[in-house]
């Protein structure tokens, strides 16, 4: 009897046993499945995925060698290749393969390019990319397979806003705020036979709104101004755009046209060192004679435009003028552009030019102490005080769009009064948004 107690008694201790052992050791193995994977996931999570390199849609692994420089002055694609161990066979029929899509011969001294090596004892090039300006690239492929592609980076348009007080000069007031020369000089060429830019006053004011190029965020360039207002000696003046139907084309707010048929500068905005006169002291021939042209002052090497449309004259060498260009425009006008350290290529009697176009480069040929430019203007056959001239405006807004061009008008007009100027207290002359 006490047996069967005693087994029976036992049985329930095992019985109890598995029971508190499961009671303990089952939630107990699940928390530890859990933890398990926990750890591994929060590994995964902490651990950072590499990403890889990439060099204009390329992947540049581990193994690989970017290198960037500039093209040198009479440096070749095949000069390059070569100091990377490409092949010469495999340069030929790149360059073969090339000129179906970009010709090698069109690379230019100064102009970036990266090339991608393997890092080996031979650091062999396995591409190379070219960037003729700050939007197009081409790729040369010369790995496994040859290739040559034109690519073009995404360029974007901001609308940009500029405000400024003159404290000595355009040019520096908005230079002072990291703008190109283009915006000025855009800005100068609308405004030019309305406002005398040679005499600004301390005090002018200016509000410009703008579309700028960007690629990758960086400022490629202007692409138009889209208002003006300007504040001179007390008076206000606006230039609005608008097209007509035959291209875009700057006017007042009464709808007069701000072109004339000549640009009054034949040189990006700079100081002029002497005007016209019919009394100046001549500082190469040491007496007072006429100076019948305005000097500008600039660098050589500065581009020199033609200020109108017109067929070439001359554009040769004198001892006088150094080298020039004459330019009849018309029956009425004719300009000159003296002392040229370079008469633009292709450039010759008898060709038409474009208004605009670079005939030649700043210098100090002929009779000149130092680099500029002398600007010769006639009118009737009578040389004449180019700045002074009085030229022709051009059409003013039709009668059947100047509602449209009120409307734009109001528009512009409400956008710059909104532009603030900047406060004048410590260094700020300009503000820009």
């Amino acid at each position: 009897m006490f047996k069967r107690y005693l087994g029976f008694f036992l049985i329930l201790t095992m019985a109890g046993g598995v029971a508190l052992i499961n009671a303990y050791y089952i939630p107990t193995l699940a928390v530890s499945e859990n933890n398990t994977t926990r750890p591994d996931s929060a590994m995964t999570a902490s651990v950072p995925v590499k990403e890889p390199k990439v060099v204009y849609g390329m992947v540049v692994q581990d193994d690989h060698l970017v290198i960037e420089d500039k093209i040198k002055r009479n440096e070749r694609l095949g000069d390059i290749l070569m100091q990377y161990n490409v092949p010469a066979n495999l340069i030929h029929e790149l360059s073969t393969l090339s000129r179906k899509i970009f010709d090698p011969r069109k690379i230019a001294a100064n102009k970036k390019y990266t090339l991608i090596c393997d890092k080996d004892s031979l650091t062999r090039a396995k591409a190379m990319v070219y960037e003729p300006n700050a939007i197009d690239y081409i790729i040369f492929r010369f790995g496994d397979s040859l290739s040559v592609d034109v690519c073009k980076r995404e360029v974007v348009t901001v609308e940009k806003t500029i405000s400024g007080i003159i404290r000595s000069n355009l040019s520096e007031t908005i230079e002072a705020l990291g703008i190109s020369h283009d915006l000025t000089n855009r800005f100068v060429d609308i405004f030019g036979w309305q406002v005398d830019f040679q005499r600004l006053q301390k005090g002018d004011k200016f509000k410009l709104i703008y579309q700028e190029n960007q690629v990758e965020g960086t400022s490629i360039g202007i692409k138009q101004i889209d208002g003006i207002y300007f504040e001179h000696f007390g008076s206000e003046y606006y230039a609005f755009p608008f097209d007509q139907g035959d291209g875009l084309d700057y006017f007042d707010e009464n709808g007069k046209s701000m072109r004339k048929a000549l640009l009054k500068y034949p040189i990006e905005f700079t100081r002029i060192s002497s005007r016209f006169t019919m009394n100046r002291f001549h500082p190469v021939q040491k007496r007072w004679k006429a100076h019948l042209g305005t000097d500008f002052a600039a660098p050589t090497g500065t581009p020199i435009r033609t200020v109108g449309d017109g067929i070439v004259l001359e554009a040769q060498y004198k001892s006088n003028n150094g080298n020039y260009v004459k330019i009849r425009h018309n029956g009425t006008y004719t300009t000159q552009y003296l002392h040229m350290s370079r008469i633009a290529a292709g450039v010759h009697a008898g060709m038409r030019v474009r208004q605009g176009q670079t005939i030649g480069y700043v210098g100090s040929t002929g009779l000149a102490t130092g680099p500029h430019l002398c600007y010769r203007f006639w009118k009737n056959g009578k040389q004449v005080d180019a700045l002074r001239a009085e030229l022709p405006p051009s059409e003013p807004v039709k009668k059947e769009m100047m509602e449209s061009f009120e409307t734009v008008k109001q528009n512009l007009t409400e956008k710059l009064r909104a532009i603030p100027f900047a406060e004048e207290p410590a260094e700020t002359i300009a503000s820009i948004k």
